[in-house]
């Protein structure tokens, strides 16, 4: 039983139905391993033991009768921005630190039905917004590779909880990068959907046209198994699309051979020569296995970074507007009147971060910058997603660097905000156009991971992961555990 927490979410699945060992031994399994790993990692907010325990019996009922949904018995750690019915749901803010949602997300809902074992919530960047997982008011998320380095973020705490092993799949959310990115930095399966392809109810808002929850796993099979049961229409989500959900597991086995894989060219421009000799050599592996390798440009993607940074706080400073210590969350003492309750009760729940993006979002969408801003942003976002949709004419999925870097040190850029949002330059084109992606590891630089991404034309998560898939039925990669964490 000391090795369950070696096998991937496919294997335990499969060693789950086999009653090869039991959910509710594999959940005390990891419950031993969060409460032994978790106070270096810092990756949990909240651990649900009890719950899990009690979830985790009901699987194993259900396997036995052979009544169990596609998912019975797998254990799995929620990102704190997802509400969970009765269980303390913060976003990583002092401002809803004393928040207990009354109700399940729609991702929660169905993971649920489909048998899954919460063991907790995961920390975060506060509200989303970060890079490094360093802005959460419950301190900053250590990666696992490396204690004095950052997981990346927003959604570092899933990240560290997986990569760590302290549970085989967790949820994330992805606004600018913030699945793959992570996911880069810690040697992990990442895969944001096609924006609408999975519900965003119950999911705390921070830019709604451009939030996605995806998830953080060790492999391509690992993400298909649980996007299978996360993806689908929602009527209670205004932004869901309603579109058939394929069988993301059954796509997996299909040949490679004639796969035309673009190489964006504005991505390897100043990348460093490390990090482009692991990408060009994943590359190989894909010419090995019959795919063709086609140059393509993006000319607007170099604009994506300022485009994000208009459009993302814009939508911040209106989502945020509604934590105002009146109906829920942090509320001042002894205000004097309803604006001093306002102030003192923003000023005191929002940490830096987020004041500087709803500062910098009500600026752009002021009647005298609007037009000069947002307007331009947004006109500039549908050129970046016109450069996207012809890319998909000439190939069937585009490839490049996930991060410029490797992981970096704690504290190294939380000082230097436009250097901090350089790390997401890779990424936020695919959030702008509402393209799926997905990282997956393809080597390390001093022993630290680094990510290849691969992007997809709308709604093609099933080639995206058959593509991810074939890699690493070639690869060891995602094989990789920390050091300490074995």
């Amino acid at each position: 039983m000391t090795e369950l927490h070696r096998l991937t979410l496919a294997e335990l699945n499969e060693g789950l139905r086999a009653r090869r060992f039991s959910s509710v031994e594999l959940t005390k399994h990891f419950l031993a391993r969060i409460e032994r790993l978790n106070p270096a990692l810092n990756a949990l907010i909240t651990v649900t033991g009890d719950q899990a325990l009690a979830a985790a019996q009901r699987a194993d009922q259900q396997l036995a009768s052979g009544e169990a949904g596609a998912l019975a018995g797998l254990p799995l750690v929620h990102k704190d921005i997802f509400c969970t019915d009765g269980v303390l749901t913060t976003c990583g803010s002092r401002m809803l630190s004393n928040f207990v949602a009354p109700y399940d997300a729609t991702i929660v809902e169905r993971l649920s039905q489909a048998g899954v074992v919460m063991l907790g919530k995961a920390n975060m960047d506060e509200f989303a917004m970060g890079s490094s997982n360093e802005t959460s008011y419950y301190g900053p998320v250590k990666n696992p590779w490396d204690l004095k380095k950052v997981p990346g973020g927003s959604s570092g705490g899933s990240a560290a909880v997986v990569a760590g092993r302290l549970a085989p799949v967790a949820t994330a959310t992805d606004t600018g990068g913030s699945i793959r990115q992570p996911a880069a930095l810690t040697g992990l399966t990442g895969l944001k959907p096609t924006y609408g392809r999975v519900s965003r109810y119950g999911m705390i808002a921070f830019a709604s046209s451009l939030d996605q929850a995806g998830t953080l796993t060790f492999t391509a099979k690992d993400a298909a198994l649980v996007l299978r049961d996360m993806a689908g229409f929602d009527p209670r989500d205004s932004t869901s699309v309603d579109t058939p959900v394929p069988d993301y597991v059954a796509a997996l086995d299909q040949p490679l051979a004639g796969l035309k894989i673009g190489l964006l060219k504005e991505f390897f421009e100043g990348l460093e020569a490390a990090t482009a000799q692991l990408i060009r050599e994943a590359l190989q592996v894909y010419e090995r296995l019959g795919a063709k390798l086609i140059e393509v440009s993006l000319p607007n993607l170099p604009l994506s970074v300022p485009t994000y940074y208009v459009v993302a706080p814009a939508e911040c400073s209106s989502n945020l507007s509604r934590f105002d210590g009146v109906r829920f969350g942090h509320r001042c003492e002894n205000p004097k009147d309803l604006l001093d309750l306002y102030k003192r009760s923003r000023g005191e729940g929002f940490g830096a971060e987020v004041k500087r993006r709803i500062m910098t979002g009500t600026y752009v969408l002021s009647a005298g910058y609007y037009d000069a801003y947002y307007l331009r942003a947004q006109k500039v976002r549908r050129l970046i997603t016109d450069d996207f949709a012809r890319a998909f004419q000439q190939v069937d999925v585009l490839m490049g660097p996930t991060s410029p870097t490797t992981a970096f040190d704690i504290g190294a850029k939380v000082d230097d905000p436009i250097t901090m949002y350089l790390n997401d330059i890779y990424t936020i084109g695919a959030n702008l156009a509402g393209l799926p992606a997905m990282s997956i590891p393809c080597g390390s630089i001093g022993g630290l991971p680094v990510g290849l991404q691969i992007i997809g034309p709308h709604f093609g998560e099933a080639k995206l992961l058959n593509v991810a898939h074939g890699y690493q039925n070639e690869t060891l990669w995602h094989r990789d555990i920390p050091k300490g964490y074995e």
